[in-house]
């Protein structure tokens, strides 16, 4: 009964809010049905089920950090028009076109486009906004290659837990060299996270970026 009567009001909600945003970036509007659509892909993503959310303080945490995410793409989106990254109609028509047969049929695709509120005109240009958004945040968030002394550096002093990581080995060279792998591919993906951290902090300390209450 409870969950009967939470999508009923959360399809009450979505007529409510229709033409309400839900925030505001840079003056572009990102609106409750947008955000609805999206949270719809957040939880899917994540492996939950709508009806599945009981708490109302997790709804609303759930909902809150999909906004976020929102927001983030709609300033990565507006950077990348900034610097004029354009993705060309042949690579979003072969981005769509994957995406397309990986559900197995057109008839399959097109149902499940209208199900997320999209018709293919409309599919195709939100891909092409987020395949702009994901390469400039590539670019912005590119590091460089550690060099071998940060490595051994960073080796050195997580030892214990990069070697607890590896495959049990008796010889202490195959060890070490399997340590110093592992700890250049921890140590890029430490500094890819911050790099994206610190660009996603700057866009928004550079923007305008009002939330709804």
């Amino acid at each position: 009964m409870r969950i009967m009567l939470l999508c009923l009001l959360l399809v009450l909600g979505r007529a409510v809010w229709a033409d309400m945003p839900a925030a505001r970036v840079n003056g572009v509007e990102i609106g409750q049905m947008r955000l609805e659509r999206y949270f719809s892909e957040y939880l899917e993503a994540q492996g939950r089920a709508l009806t599945s959310i009981r708490n109302p303080g997790l709804y609303k945490r759930l909902r809150d950090q999909a906004l976020d995410e929102l927001i983030d793409k709609e300033l990565l989106w507006q950077e990348a028009q900034r610097q004029g990254i354009a993705i060309s109609d042949e690579q979003v028509s072969a981005h769509v076109g994957e995406v397309e047969a990986a559900f197995g049929s057109p008839a399959i695709f097109e149902r499940r486009l209208a199900e997320a509120g999209f018709d293919r005109a409309h599919y195709t240009e939100y891909t092409r906004q987020e395949m702009a958004a994901q390469l400039v945040y590539a670019r912005l968030s590119a590091v460089d290659a550690p060099s071998q002394d940060d490595v051994q550096a960073f080796y050195d002093a997580n030892q214990a837990t990069l070697q607890g990581a590896q495959n049990q080995s008796d010889n202490p060279s195959v060890i070490r060299e399997h340590g110093l792998v592992l700890a250049r591919a921890t140590l890029i993906g430490q500094r890819e996270a911050q790099a994206r951290h610190w660009v996603r902090q700057r866009l928004r300390e550079s923007g305008k970026v009002e939330i709804a209450d």
